[in-house]
């Protein structure tokens, strides 16, 4: 599977991106999701709760497991994908595709510095498959 050069990883297997309206896209890999099997159900963050990086803040379960999602960045829970909580499996079609939330960075040079603890697509690819 491709990975697009503008997603960033964390070591948790969240993928995060800065989307054109300025805010930070966060979902998960294509490596989390093959593990996890067939998604059932999404337990997304609070809109306007407060994160922290590495801070587990939503739930993923499926057939074989339940696992945490961890904010890849500080900020503010600003938008949240309702259609993803009603299609869960969607995620396994399309990890890449399907953001799960949105993150409003508090403070964008702290942000900057978050983001610097990430992996590109190639660190990750090559650190996932290992």
């Amino acid at each position: 599977m491709n990975i697009s050069n503008d997603l960033l990883f964390a070591q948790t297997h969240e993928w995060v991106k800065r989307g054109d309206d300025g805010q930070y896209w966060v979902g998960i890999s294509n490596h989390a999701q093959e593990a996890l099997g067939d998604i059932l159900f999404l337990k997304l963050p609070e809109l306007g709760s407060s994160v922290k990086r590495g801070e587990a803040c939503a739930t993923i379960e499926s057939l074989k497991a339940a696992s945490d999602i961890h904010a890849p960045i500080s900020g503010i829970i600003s938008e949240i994908n309702a259609a993803a909580a009603e299609k869960p499996e969607s995620v396994n079609a399309q990890p890449y595709d399907v953001w799960l939330f949105k993150i409003q960075a508090k403070d964008e040079s702290l942000s900057v510095d978050e983001l610097a603890l990430l992996q590109s697509a190639g660190q990750y690819e090559s650190g996932a498959s290992n």
